[in-house]
């Protein structure tokens, strides 16, 4: 039984070892592109004309540049692969990607995008013309 412990903890320490070195190292990808819905938006939809949005509080109360259009209150699974990959910053959204942000990658996600030509409509106003 001990021994079980004891070969658990060593795994454990090791894999915690691997993860804080690749948190760390220098990019493992010379750039990163996310697409996705509202669980990789990082405030794509804040410009636009939907009911998906998050640049407003509650969202952002635990990510240090506050509300960014996250929806969620701290940062994204892709902020901690990009994290991860070694990035030092944030992917930017595609909204307000410019020059030279644009190497490392670009975040097109959108909250309420679906692959379905239906998907988000609910969130739009009845006069808005597709």
């Amino acid at each position: 039984m001990a021994h079980k412990i004891i070969k658990s903890l060593f795994l454990l320490l090791v894999l915690l070892n691997l993860v804080s070195n690749c948190a760390h190292a220098a990019p493992q990808v010379p750039c990163f592109f996310i697409f996705g819905d509202s669980l990789a938006d990082n405030g794509n939809n804040n410009n636009l004309v939907t009911a998906a949005k998050a640049n407003y509080r509650p969202y952002g109360i635990d990510f240090p540049d506050g509300t960014t259009g996250r929806f969620t209150n701290g940062r994204t699974t892709v902020d901690m692969i990009g994290e991860l990959l070694g990035f030092n910053q944030s992917i930017p959204p595609f909204a307000t990607a410019r020059g030279r942000d644009i190497l490392i990658g670009v975040n097109y996600a959108s909250g309420a995008a679906g692959i379905r030509d239906e998907s988000g409509r609910q969130l739009v106003p009845n006069n808005f013309l597709w």
